[in-house]
């Protein structure tokens, strides 16, 4: 649930990069996705923090969410993707999954 609720997170994120530009009924179905996926995530994140320490859920969602938009950013949207830039990214992910790997439930 935890990774779906980051995937969503990276949905928003990237609905409001194309809301940015958009105008008229464009403009309106990238906020519509944008609410659902925010909803959809902002659900599932309340949901994963009952079982999951919430530090650790909030660092993982958001870590997901980053990593994600990132990706989304340098593929779509064609921001750079530099060496210190993929090294950082890379330093995120490490952080991510040793959180993971430590909490306790």
């Amino acid at each position: 649930m935890l990774v779906i609720a980051g995937l969503c997170e990276v949905g928003f994120a990237s609905c409001l990069g194309k809301a940015r530009t958009a105008q008229g009924v464009e403009w309106t179905l990238w906020m519509g996705g944008f609410f659902l996926f925010l909803s959809v995530s902002m659900s599932l994140l309340y949901k994963v923090s009952q079982t999951l320490p919430i530090g650790t859920a909030y660092a993982v969602w958001t870590g997901i969410g980053a990593i994600g938009t990132v990706i989304v950013g340098i593929i779509i949207f064609k921001e750079p993707a530099d060496f210190w830039r993929l090294v950082f990214l890379t330093t995120l992910i490490g952080s991510i999954i040793g959180l993971k790997v430590v909490s306790t439930q």
